[in-house]
């Protein structure tokens, strides 16, 4: 199940949108049946959980918070408990990403896809923290948004 909170009052979301989108993601995944957590959240709040959690004293766009934080790029989450089922939360700024548009040259709908489908690629093990990690969740992330 998708759990979508939005506190910001902002920017306007199509919550009914984005739900489907990311269920779209998770049956792409063959993670249908499992939870997803998604906030969206003002540029204040988004700081001050990137200061806690990355020791980066700024917004951002989005972070992602793995339940199965053990769990490497292309690996199965084994379910050994219905609480297994739990891919964990995203939390977005969409004030921020609002702020990003002008230079990616993007819409805000598919910018807000292309944050979907890669933070559920970090709650699944991918990164990017060297060459050869980009380039497998890079790979990842593009097959996905094709498929949307």
């Amino acid at each position: 199940m998708i759990t979508l909170k939005n506190t910001q009052r902002k920017i306007p979301l199509d919550t009914k949108k984005i739900k489907e989108t990311a269920q779209k993601i998770l049956d792409l995944l063959n993670y249908s049946d499992y939870d997803l957590g998604i906030w969206f959240t003002t540029n204040k709040t988004i700081h001050e959980y990137n200061k806690q959690y990355r020791h980066k004293d700024k917004p951002t766009d989005i972070l992602s918070f793995a339940y199965h934080s053990n769990l490497h790029a292309g690996d199965r989450i084994i379910v050994e408990s219905e609480e297994d089922k739990n891919l964990g939360d995203l939390i977005i700024s969409p004030a921020y990403v609002q702020e990003q548009l002008p230079e990616l040259d993007t819409t805000l709908d598919k910018r807000l896809n292309v944050l979907l489908v890669h933070g559920i690629c970090h709650l699944l093990g991918y990164d990017h923290i060297s060459d050869e990690d980009y380039k497998i969740m890079d790979k990842q992330e593009q097959a996905l948004l094709k498929k949307l």
